[in-house]
Parts: structure tokens; C-alpha cells; sequence
């Protein structure tokens, strides 16, 4: 008899919960699901958490389209693109925080093996997209070639000319955020990628996120993919080790939200080096870019303020959107090149911030 009672509890608390499931988040998945077909993708995964708790956190379709595995939010890895630059950017208040780094000082102060140019540039131009450097040039964006250290890498443009007087415009770059690499190496005495694990992944506990490498096993890897006249095909080979900052990490949409919130919570850093990060910068004439330095914000549709970034690489689309007065985080990640990944994705906060049923 106590048996029967204590299984007869246990079936009611379990009832119960069912019967508090929030519909909005049957909703939200709905959401993403139909964004997933209408875009023809093989995988998504999408974690969403409010107040520091997740809400949910589910994968849809396929991690691996030739052997038919499921996607899991919390290990299948895919690639972030650039939301690459948003972790670098938590390097950067790190060592803002430490008075390791002067944002205003020429970029020879921590790389001095970087070419001077006509110009001076400084890092807080280089983070904010500001610093004249190019980005991809032809078919760079598919470089297949490994490249061992930030240094090799920065070889790609560090000898070219800037494409204007630093500070006058903005130009997106992710070559940009290759020099940043090489910045925060020289301001901390230590290898990015060693210092991206044990001061920003380590302590957040981000233990699925890191940087892809080629000729490495890592487990729960994600294929990827394109679609070829609605068929699946590989996505082109490629090498990311050119761009570790700028679009070189792989990783989880639950890591994403492990950092999302990390970033509301002020757990890397305190809030006035957030703002210096999330703040859009001025331009020499006075006009705002949309941009601070690893960070886009703005003011969606619904009228909510958030920070965050997307992402785009080959066999891969992200985004991380973070809602710091609703304490929300979304983030997003696809195993294929094109996906609606960008403002389509608002409307998830609008579904599950929006009144119950």
C-alpha cells in the first residue's frame, strides 16, 4: 500500500507538471521548426532561457545527415560563424577590466610585428569595425588552408593598404578580429586560443565551444550541408583556422546561452565594461554605427532593446540575441550555409514574452 501511494504521488506531480507546460513554448518550437523547412536546412538546435533558467532547449532535424543523428542542444557542435567575434569580445573586457590593454593605443603597442599604415589605428577601431582593414577578398571565405598560429594567419592582409582613414567609416572585417587575436596576445602574454579556453570557456563553463580544428576528432561534430535544387550536398571543405576570432569556434546553443547569460549577469566582468563593449561607437563625423566592439544592438521589431551578433560560414548559420531587460537569451545554430537565422528570430522572444493561453 505505501508503495502504491508513493508511485500514486509521483504520477500526480508528474500530471501536474505536464499540465503546467507553458503553451507559448510548444509555440516557439512550432516557430523554429517551420523556419527550418522554409529555409530547406538539415539541423537546428535552439536554446532559450529567461531570468538565468532554461525555457527550452531542443534540436531539430538532423545533426548528421548520413548517418541519420539527431541533433542535441547541449553537445551536437556546429559552426558559430561570427558569433565567434562575440567571445572574442569577452577576452577584451577581460583585459579592459585588468588594465591590461589601452583601447586608444596604436595596435604596434601589443603587435609590433603589424606593418604601420598612412594611419594610426587603435583597438578600440579595430573591434568596432572601424580600422580600414578589408575583409574577404574573391574566395577567401573558402580557404581550405590550416594555419598554426594567430601570426600565420594575420599574413593574409596585414600588408595590404586600409581602405580609408580609420575611425571616418564603418566596414565590417573579420580580418579585423584576426589582429584583435593578435592584440589580446600580446596584451596578455598568452596564446589566444589558450586564453579564450582558460579565462572566458573554463570558467562558464562552456565545455562544448571550441576552436574547429580539421585534422582533430571532436565529438559530436555536426556535418554540413547545402541544398543543390532542394537535395542535400556536402558544404565546400574548409579551414577556419585563418579566422579563430572572427568565425573559427564551434559550439552548443545551450554554451551560447551559458554565455548569453553570463554577459546579463556580469559574471566575466562588471557592467561598465559590458556597456564599453555594447555601446555602438561614433564615427569622426558623429554618426552611430550599430556596432561596439563584438557586439550589434538595437531595438527590434516589438520594440525590445537587445545585443548580440550573427553568424554565417560555409555549413553553418547562428545567432545569439540577448534581451537584457526581459533577462532573455536566444541562440540559434544550423549545419548549412543559408538559413533564416537573423531578425526572423525576434519573434521567438515575442511568442514566449507575449501573454499565455
Amino acid at each position: 500500500m505505501k508503495n502504491f501511494l508513493s508511485l500514486l504521488f509521483i504520477l500526480m506531480v508528474l500530471l501536474s507538471a505536464c499540465e503546467k507546460t507553458d503553451p507559448r513554448v510548444g509555440e516557439a518550437e512550432d516557430f523554429i521548426e517551420q523556419l527550418r523547412i522554409e529555409s530547406e536546412s538539415v539541423g537546428w538546435t535552439a536554446t532559450v532561457s529567461k531570468d538565468n533558467a532554461i525555457v527550452f532547449s531542443k534540436g531539430f532535424g538532423l545533426g548528421n545527415f548520413e548517418q541519420q543523428v539527431p541533433v542535441y542542444p547541449g553537445k551536437t557542435k556546429f559552426r558559430i560563424g561570427s558569433v565567434s567575434k562575440s567571445l572574442t569580445a569577452a577576452a577584451l573586457g577581460i583585459l579592459i577590466e585588468e588594465g591590461k590593454i589601452d583601447l586608444d593605443a596604436p595596435v604596434q603597442k601589443y603587435v609590433p610585428y603589424f606593418p604601420e599604415k598612412r594611419y594610426e589605428v587603435t583597438t578600440r577601431q579595430v573591434a568596432g569595425h572601424q580600422a580600414g582593414i578589408r575583409h574577404y577578398n574573391g574566395d577567401e571565405f573558402l580557404s581550405s588552408k590550416y594555419y598554426p598560429t594567430v601570426r600565420d594567419g594575420l599574413e593574409i592582409f596585414m600588408n595590404d593598404t586600409l581602405l580609408f582613414e580609420p575611425g571616418t567609416r564603418y566596414s565590417y572585417s573579420s580580418y579585423g578580429f584576426n589582429l584583435l587575436s593578435a592584440i589580446i596576445e600580446g596584451a596578455s602574454g598568452d596564446e589566444f586560443l589558450h586564453f579564450m579556453q582558460t579565462r572566458v570557456f573554463d570558467p562558464l563553463g562552456m565545455t562544448e565551444t571550441t576552436a574547429e580544428r580539421m585534422d582533430s576528432l571532436i565529438l559530436f561534430r555536426a556535418g554540413y550541408y547545402d541544398m543543390d535544387h532542394g537535395k542535400v550536398i556536402n558544404a565546400p571543405y574548409v579551414d577556419n583556422s585563418y579566422k579563430w576570432a572572427g568565425g573559427g569556434f564551434i559550439s552548443t546553443s545551450e554554451d551560447l546561452v551559458k554565455y548569453g547569460n553570463a554577459l546579463l549577469y556580469n559574471t566575466l566582468f562588471p557592467e561598465e565594461v559590458k556597456q564599453q563593449l555594447i555601446t555602438p561607437q561614433t564615427l569622426a563625423n558623429g554618426q552611430k554605427t550599430e556596432y561596439g566592439m563584438g557586439f550589434f544592438s538595437g531595438t527590434d521589431e516589438f520594440g525590445r532593446y537587445y545585443y548580440g551578433h550573427p553568424g554565417g560560414s560555409i555549413g553553418g548559420c547562428s545567432n545569439l540575441l540577448i534581451y537584457p531587460e526581459e533577462k532573455m537569451v536566444v541562440a540559434v545554430i544550423t549545419n548549412d550555409t543559408r538559413a533564416k537565422v537573423g531578425s526572423d528570430l525576434h519573434k521567438i522572444a515575442e511568442i514566449l514574452l507575449g501573454e499565455g493561453e
